[in-house]
């Protein structure tokens, strides 16, 4: 297939892309590249790509595409809490646009990266599957959801969304992130002896490697149309449903010599869910993930001793996305509406 990857620069598109090729697609990618100077490790895999932002996508960009992989967005709760209507903007408007451009251009399939952050204050024991009701607490949440609706009614015999309702992502990227739960811990058991826990530890939260997001991709562009059309997926495995406590456990015990501690007065998180994902196992049974939490943790642990990480880089604006953000408004980079300056682009 020719596949169009937006956020293709990105900590998941950064994965996403090899495994596309190594599958055999012709891939090429669009991105407003906001985090070109937070690269960890290997460089990305070069391919062709239009640095260009989302909210200015038009039918030509789309045009010659079998299937577009979205992922491109503001990418997480504090980043989308940063101006909810920027983020309703560019999570929400322009991806709906691109659908309908993608849709004009005779896209066949869209594939559109949403989040299990829409259950958001589910709470309690229960495992939520994909009619499970929408309870978003954040702007992030919130824009998910409203995208899921708007692709919906798009749906026809010429035009395929399917939605993928991923799991806390984590693991090691070209462009990682350390603003995701299990990142974090291990960043900081490493950059300081403490495994940092800003919460009291209690809420339940499911996680899922970043390659296994890709598995999940690529079967669904493998997978006959009929069986994926218009339907969400939860992306991730019902084993690895955590308190972020047990996951600070984990961490405890691939790093040596760290120890756990709570922020003072921290209480609980809102966000509380615990998601069962037997439908990708079921309806697509040969997309087999790979990962688990201590797998995960321990990859981490190992890329950083061999890269290297600093505490101020992690916290600061290298490798959190809305410190990242915040810098180049200040810097003068990017103007109050999150676009690249004249002088930036030229």
């Amino acid at each position: 297939m020719r596949v169009l990857v937006t956020g293709d620069k990105g900590y998941i598109g950064a994965i996403i892309v090899p495994m596309l090729l190594e599958r055999g697609h012709t891939v090429s990618g669009l991105d407003i590249d906001w985090f070109e100077h937070s690269g960890f490790g290997e460089p990305l895999t070069s391919i062709p790509s239009k640095k260009k932002d989302l909210r200015d996508v038009d039918a030509s960009d789309v045009e010659g595409f079998d299937a577009v992989v979205h992922l491109a967005a503001l990418s997480n709760d504090p980043l989308g809490d940063l101006n909810p209507s920027l983020t309703d903007d560019i999570n929400h408007v322009a991806s709906v646009r691109l659908a309908k451009c993608a849709k004009e251009a005779g896209v066949q399939r869209f594939l559109f990266s949403s989040s299990c952050s829409t259950y958001g204050a589910a709470g309690g024991e229960a495992l939520l599957n994909e009619e499970a009701e929408f309870r978003p607490v954040t702007p992030y949440g919130r824009s998910k959801v409203l995208v899921e609706q708007d692709l919906a009614k798009l749906a026809d015999s010429s035009f395929s969304p399917t939605f993928l309702r991923n799991a806390t992502a984590y693991g090691v990227s070209p462009r990682l992130r350390f603003d995701l739960v299990l990142n974090n811990l291990v960043a900081w058991a490493f950059t300081t002896g403490r495994i940092y826990i800003k919460s009291d530890g209690t809420p339940w939260r499911p996680i899922v490697h970043i390659e296994d997001i890709g598995r999940a991709f690529i079967a669904m562009l493998d997978a006959p149309r009929d069986v994926i059309h218009c339907q969400a997926f939860n992306v991730g495995s019902s084993e690895e449903n955590y308190q972020i406590r047990d996951l600070a456990e984990i961490v405890n015990e691939t790093v040596p010599g760290c120890r756990i501690e709570y922020a003072q007065g921290g209480g609980p998180d809102t966000r509380c869910y615990r998601v069962d994902f037997g439908k990708l196992a079921k309806v697509l049974p040969e997309c087999k993930l790979r990962w688990n939490a201590r797998a995960g943790a321990k990859q981490l642990y190992e890329a950083i001793q061999r890269f290297g990480l600093r505490l101020e880089d992690f916290e600061g604006p290298r490798y959190m996305r809305i410190s990242h953000i915040q810098e180049l408004v200040k810097s003068g980079r990017l103007d109050a509406s999150l676009r690249w300056r004249e002088k930036v682009l030229n």
